[in-house]
């Protein structure tokens, strides 16, 4: 029955990046994501009831398979990996990506058919034109990079592994190796770390998951390579040096894995431990801004502060804390965010599980998007693996709420999607909450396990 359902699952996926793209056909994309969800659900059901060995087959096979659909097309949702291809073109010409935005004058040599279309009329998925008249396929192509030196070095490696005019398919192919590789370490660690018989069922929440093949190789998102090595730094090191080094490089990927680093210190009170994890992820961090530093000085930072400008992230947006809004001011919505984030950090620092770090790190990086209620879906790529990690399936609807968002807007215009989207997912992982809560209570109960007066348990 898994094996069915899988193949199912890769069918609906290559029947459905085959529709179109975003802006000619959400509503078929949506559609078929929403079938693609129904059996990835379905699946992960049914392989609780296989034995570990069969079930890790199933698992490694599927992460294949889906990996695969995603690569049956261009990218259908993201245009963000042409920046990516042209990153690298840049840095194996001997450029830092952070000198010069795309439309500079200075890289036009560089330039090809591909990026940079010769056509009277500008128009199609993902093209765009300058002030100059120059049509390109880069977005924002009047600004510098925003992304990260670890991220950056990628960019360089596929390019210079890449064959002449392969064009998109490189970095799809590296997205389906990171993707993959990911599935290998949740494995590993699920293995080691908890319940052998129950890893591969874990596992498989990353590995079939519809949101991986869609934005970790259609759209072939920086993105998966920053969550593998949360994966390595929260699953494989203890709280030290290597943890903090794994985690720093993550933060070097993309900005967006820093929320881990109270998950990586949970439990860690003393202030030696604190410094080793902390000093590590700076240091890393700054190895690898050092030689783009060198090249570039104080232009690393790229497009960044304008794209945080840009995406909302500042008092009295419109766009951002949707479900903040409903309760607050405008200009009260950002502060309240930041404080609660700041509290569920000191929480997850101070109380959380030192032999679980994923799980604290899963409660902040998702009560982020929840609160900042992002319309990028590939940001919460990070939120399915610590979610693989820890078992707690109701903070996949995240992912839905980023895809609902990001597709629907068009087909429901007026409509306060973005609310609804995040509150129905609020709403999800706080049901699920109570029912464990509750399934764990009746579970003590049983056995004979009371709350003391002292708040500890003791037995009957």
């Amino acid at each position: 029955m898994t094996g069915l359902l899988l193949a199912a699952l890769t069918t609906v996926m290559v029947i459905t990046l085959q529709q179109g793209d975003d802006r000619s056909a959400p509503g078929r994309l949506l559609g078929g994501y929403a079938v693609a969800w129904t059996l990835f659900a379905a699946a992960v059901w049914t392989v609780r009831k296989i034995p570990a060995r069969a079930a890790t087959v199933l698992v490694l096979a599927g992460s294949a398979a889906v990996a695969l659909a995603g690569l049956s097309a261009q990218p259908r949702t993201s245009n963000d990996m042409y920046r990516y291809a042209w990153d690298g073109c840049v840095q194996a010409a001997g450029i830092s990506p952070y000198a010069h935005p795309p439309a500079a004058p200075e890289l036009s040599h560089l330039r090809d058919d591909w990026l940079f279309p010769t056509r009277e009329t500008c128009e199609g998925w993902g093209l765009t034109h300058t002030g100059s008249g120059l049509c390109v396929r880069i977005n924002r192509p009047t600004v510098p990079t925003i992304y990260p030196p670890v991220a950056e070095g990628w960019y360089l490696a596929v390019h210079t592994l890449s064959p002449p005019d392969s064009r998109h398919k490189p970095l799809q192919v590296g997205g389906a190796v990171l993707a993959f590789g990911t599935t290998l370490a949740l494995l590993r660690v699920l293995r080691r770390r908890g319940d052998p018989q129950r890893a591969p069922a874990r596992a498989a929440l990353w590995a079939w998951c519809p949101a991986v093949a869609l934005e970790a190789v259609n759209n072939a998102h920086i993105d998966t390579l920053g969550v593998l090595f949360v994966v390595l730094a929260l699953g494989t090191a203890t709280a030290g040096t290597r943890r903090g080094a794994l985690l720093g490089t993550a933060i070097a990927v993309k900005l967006l894995p820093v929320l881990a680093l109270p998950g990586a210190l949970s439990g860690q009170r003393g202030p030696a431990r604190v410094l080793r994890v902390v000093a590590a992820a700076v240091t890393a961090v700054a190895l690898a801004y050092l030689p783009y530093v060198v090249a570039s000085g104080g232009d690393v930072l790229g497009y960044l502060p304008g794209y945080l400008h840009e995406e909302g992230y500042e008092p009295g947006h419109v766009r951002r804390f949707a479900l903040l809004r409903l309760l607050l001011p405008d200009a009260a919505a950002g502060v309240t965010a930041t404080v609660l984030l700041a509290l569920v950090g000191l929480y997850v620092w101070w109380r959380g599980d030192p032999a679980r770090p994923w799980r604290g790190a899963l409660l902040l990086t998702g009560t982020t998007l929840l609160l900042f209620s992002p319309s990028y879906p590939w940001y919460s790529l990070l939120v399915v693996a610590l979610v693989a990690m820890d078992g707690r399936w109701e903070w996949l609807t995240i992912t839905l709420a980023g895809t609902t968002l990001y597709l629907a807007d068009r087909l429901l215009p007026g409509f306060p999607l973005q609310a609804w989207a995040y509150g129905t997912a609020a709403a999800a992982i706080s049901i699920g909450a109570c029912l464990r809560a509750g399934l764990a209570g009746g579970i003590l109960y049983r056995l004979g396990i009371r709350r003391s007066s002292g708040g500890g348990w003791t037995r009957a």
